[in-house]
């Protein structure tokens, strides 16, 4: 595995909770450990998060409503859940939401990452071999970089416009939720926020349509969504 990838655990027993971040960094993981539902979700919004492990009992919000949170702002990023129960209706409930695995308490470290490494090599197979590189029809779009660039014309992106397009890359051809991408870049949901971020985006539409076939659509009252459209 390329290791160094970065992990947010959502475990609410401390014991359990401090044996995975042991273990898992141990195995080369970067890991943040989050003690409630609430902590998880702010602590995905706040990092660059490449995978989830959630446990589905926790206080404050449980591991089923933090995943559906994740999901509106990213289809890809690889989620596990934990839970102490082994009920099929829970499994289903699981992988509805978008769940990528889900493995019953106990469980040995050994299976947890066999079926973790999996997931994340499954994920990185399906058009993710390098998360911070994305083909946006004629264009590239470098995140490490911040750069857009069409043939030899390389455009030089502020970290807003930067984050936004790598939210809608990773998203692509998937509703990105309009509130959940003011939180999670803007840190606000404001009136002032969302008007901001629809200036940034007027911007990105202008630089993209160079390319005639990449739209972000706007769907109204709900969110944006990155497409390429070839005739």
């Amino acid at each position: 595995m390329n290791l160094g990838i970065k992990l947010l655990v959502a475990e609410d027993d401390p014991n359990m909770g401090t044996i995975l971040k042991a273990y898992l960094t141990q195995k080369g993981y970067t890991v943040s450990w989050a003690q409630d539902g609430q902590a998880a979700l702010d602590t995905y919004n706040e990092g660059d998060i490449d995978a989830c492990i959630l446990d589905v009992m926790m206080p404050v919000k449980d591991g089923f409503t933090v995943a559906k949170e994740i999901r509106k702002v990213d289809k890809k990023v690889p989620i596990l859940f934990l839970t102490a129960k082994n009920l099929e209706a829970d499994k289903l409930k699981g992988f509805e939401i978008g769940a990528d695995d889900y493995i019953t308490k106990p469980f040995s470290m050994d299976e947890l990452l066999a079926r973790l490494n999996a997931t994340i090599r499954r994920s990185f197979d399906d058009g993710r071999p390098d998360k911070n590189v994305f083909h946006i029809g004629e264009f590239i779009f470098d995140y490490t970089h911040q750069t857009l660039t069409l043939g030899n014309d390389v455009r030089r992106l502020t970290s807003k416009e930067t984050e936004l397009l790598r939210m809608f890359s990773q998203n692509y051809n998937h509703l990105v939720d309009r509130n959940s991408t003011l939180q999670k870049i803007w840190k606000d949901d404001s009136y002032f926020a969302a008007r901001s971020m629809d200036v940034y985006i007027t911007k990105l539409r202008k630089y993209l349509k160079a390319d005639p076939s990449v739209q972000i659509l706007n769907v109204h009252g709900v969110g944006f969504k990155l497409t390429v459209v070839k005739e």
